[in-house]
């Protein structure tokens, strides 16, 4: 089995809600088991502004699928939860991203990994941190990345 790190993401609807639905469908999904989940976290909008807050987790997975089929499940369970991808960093019910392997490095058309912005993206290393942080990406941790990234406006609103 393998050991992978998933980032969720919602700012459209019951964000909340969202985010529990897409745990319990990854962790129903046929090779995955989540083994653990951050809070959740408000954050600001990222790359595209002006829309609404999100609600950020991570959670991570053990998994005997590859690292494509995983994104696979990922992609499937956004679809069936109504996620339609028509624009860059815009709203979105539901975002799952694939952030780190099991150590291992893919970069091709459909899946980089490790995540390519992850070192960047507080809305992501915040909650990563809680349940990952000494996860080495690179030659730094996640804490230590964590810690050179602006981390303002995130606050933790509850737990899973």
């Amino acid at each position: 089995m393998a050991r992978a790190y998933l980032g969720l993401g919602s700012n459209v609807g019951d964000k909340s809600a969202m985010l529990r639905e897409a745990l319990r469908r990854l962790d129903e999904a046929a090779g995955v088991k989540v083994v653990s989940c951050s809070g959740f976290y408000r954050t600001p909008p990222w790359g595209k502004t002006d829309q609404d807050w999100f609600l950020n987790a991570a959670a991570a997975v053990e998994t005997d699928l590859a690292p494509h089929d995983l994104l696979e499940v990922c992609l499937s369970v956004e679809r069936s939860l109504g996620r339609v991808r028509d624009e860059k960093w815009g709203p979105r019910l539901i975002d799952i991203d694939v952030l780190v392997y099991d150590g291992r490095h893919v970069a091709d058309e459909t899946l980089t990994l490790p995540h390519p912005h992850l070192a960047e993206r507080a809305f992501v290393l915040v909650p990563l941190a809680e349940i990952a942080p000494n996860l080495k990406i690179g030659e730094s941790s996640i804490a230590e990345a964590l810690a050179r990234v602006d981390r303002g406006g995130i606050e933790r609103v509850n737990d899973l």
